[in-house]
């Protein structure tokens, strides 16, 4: 029966996963604005959750030693998350390409949809609490 509400649930949990992991990317981003040579980093969500999604539907390696490979590709992040460079709108002279625009604004809409999502899972829960308490 909780493997079945977990299973409701897990999308959701993996999407907050993602756009937490997203808002740490880009806070790092605003926090290196002065650092010369940094480079902005992002990935895409949408693929991130799609990766998460199949590799929890593909089938683990077991791992008996502390040596076993992880059975992941190269390059492959364990969230389903691969960092790429963001194009610099416009380059700097030091060689930063954070823009403090782009993050803000990257870091303002992931923010909302955070938050959405938060909002989505409580009404879900209130809605499977009214459920086994048998309201209306």
């Amino acid at each position: 029966m909780l493997d079945k509400i977990a299973k409701h649930f897990d999308f959701q949990q993996r999407a907050l996963g993602l756009r937490a992991y997203r808002a740490e990317v880009i806070a790092s981003n605003i926090a290196n604005a002065d650092t010369p040579y940094y480079k902005a980093v992002d990935f895409d969500l949408g693929a991130a959750l799609k990766s998460a999604e199949a590799a929890q539907r593909r089938l683990a390696l077991a791992a008996t030693d502390a040596r076993h490979l992880s059975g992941r590709a190269a390059g492959a992040s364990a969230n389903g998350a691969e960092l790429q460079y963001r194009s610099a709108v416009q380059p700097s002279v030091d060689g930063n390409t954070v823009d403090m625009d782009v993050e803000r604004g990257a870091f303002t809409d992931n923010a909302m949809k955070y938050q959405a999502t938060l909002t989505f899972l409580n009404r879900r829960i209130a809605g499977l609490n009214d459920a086994i308490k048998g309201g209306q």
